[in-house]
């Protein structure tokens, strides 16, 4: 189940008032930018899109984690039924399923850890998934950025980036590119649009 895009919206707002921040915007870029690519693919719901770039990172609600979002939102979500955002939540920060390339500290409990664990291992990553993956990794706070140097400046900020989570970056633009049959920085409006 889904919340509309007004109810995304409002638990978007509601959650910057807890833990305000540039992810909020880094939301709605994302957010736009997955849209914009759903609209282009054309076997894809753009609302769902929109809806799930909207509220991937709504763990954030919690407080300044870096894996406990991850944890903190899918279990949010989950409360409220939300299981296909509760998902993205997820799936956005492990492109090939598995923590090993997680990008931050591990600051989860060894039970939100294992609940990371056991719902990654039951997952069948789909176009959903793998969108939303695009689109946090072209989301910034202020609108989209190129996708290499957006990896390289987390690489700056973490001192690494995995190298098989940076080629899925970049098999992923290629495949949505393939996809929309155009440029991914023309589809998203990368030179004009701002949150």
């Amino acid at each position: 189940m889904l919340p509309t895009r007004e109810k995304a919206e409002e638990l978007l707002r509601e959650a910057e008032t807890c833990n305000p921040g540039p992810w909020g915007n880094h939301s709605r870029v994302a957010a736009h930018c997955a849209e914009k690519i759903a609209q282009g693919c054309g076997d894809l719901d753009a609302d769902k899109a929109y809806i799930l770039g909207l509220l991937h990172d709504i763990g954030r609600k919690f407080g300044v984690r870096h894996l406990g979002h991850v944890s903190d939102g899918y279990s949010y979500m989950r409360s409220l039924g939300y299981d296909e955002v509760a998902r993205v939540c997820l799936t956005h920060s492990f492109h090939n399923l598995t923590i090993d390339e997680y990008i931050g500290r591990f600051d989860t409990t060894g039970e939100e850890l294992q609940i990371i664990q056991d719902a990654l291992g039951a997952i069948v990553p789909d176009e959903y998934d793998r969108l939303i993956q695009l689109c946090d990794s072209l989301a910034g706070a202020e609108g989209v950025l190129d996708i290499e140097e957006r990896m390289e400046d987390v690489k700056r900020r973490y001192g690494s980036y995995p190298q098989k989570k940076w080629d899925k970056n970049l098999e992923l633009k290629r495949h949505f590119e393939e996809k929309t049959g155009r440029d991914i920085y023309l589809v998203t409006e990368k030179e004009v649009f701002r949150p």
